[in-house]
């Protein structure tokens, strides 16, 4: 199957389709959409994802999945191993709880659309990352415990999964507002074992097309 990847660098949620592919073992081909430069208003881009976002992934048969998390339970569906989601209901149910609060809680109210739409309305630079800052920590005040009680080495036992692929681009993301990662020791530990594994600094950031180079 060739599957073709819209993809910022620095998105958070690009980068989770990212993780899900290269712990899926899949290839892809990346055709970069900057974000920043505004290349998702675009008509060509546009005709394809109407909603303007990125990620969007394309099959070789034309199909095209949106939003992030539809596309890793797609990829869970369509190529089952390893898997991203634990076997028993309440296992699954667990971790898809931990990830709607980085992807339904935490990013909604951080992402670029939203820093910019600030901004318009008069809000300084400052008072947007506190803004930002403000979401991300409570976020991660809620998934603390959670890791916490069911984590091993990853978010949810010692294999990485949906989790994990939500968790440690928020990680990143989390950087940029200065957040001390110290004050969740469990996500800490979660996001210092994950990038030592080869999936995750596939799909990082600083790997990508068009990230700055060091």
């Amino acid at each position: 199957m060739a599957l073709t990847l819209y993809s910022f660098w620095a998105a958070t949620a690009p980068y989770r389709v990212r993780i899900g592919l290269a712990l899926k073992g899949l290839p892809y081909e990346i055709v970069p959409v900057d974000l920043r430069a505004g290349d998702q208003h675009g008509a060509d881009y546009r005709a394809r994802n109407p909603q303007g976002l990125a990620p969007a992934l394309e099959t070789d048969s034309g199909d095209l999945l949106t939003q992030s998390l539809a596309i890793l339970e797609w990829l869970e569906d369509t190529h089952p191993e390893p898997p991203l989601l634990p076997r028993d209901a309440l296992g699954r149910a667990q971790v898809r709880a931990m990830a709607a609060i980085v992807a339904c809680d935490i990013h909604p109210l951080n992402n670029l659309r939203v820093h910019r739409t600030l901004q318009g309305l008069g809000v300084d630079r400052e008072a947007v990352t506190t803004w930002s800052a403000r979401w991300v920590s409570d976020g991660f005040d809620a998934l603390e415990p959670m890791v916490a009680r069911h984590g091993g080495a990853f978010a949810y036992g010692y294999s990485p999964g949906l989790a994990d692929c939500l968790l440690i681009p928020q990680v990143y993301a989390a950087a940029r507002y200065d957040l001390d990662m110290n004050r969740w020791p469990a996500l800490k530990a979660v996001a210092d074992h994950a990038a030592g594994h080869p999936a995750f600094e596939a799909a990082h950031p600083r790997n990508q097309p068009g990230a700055p180079k060091p």
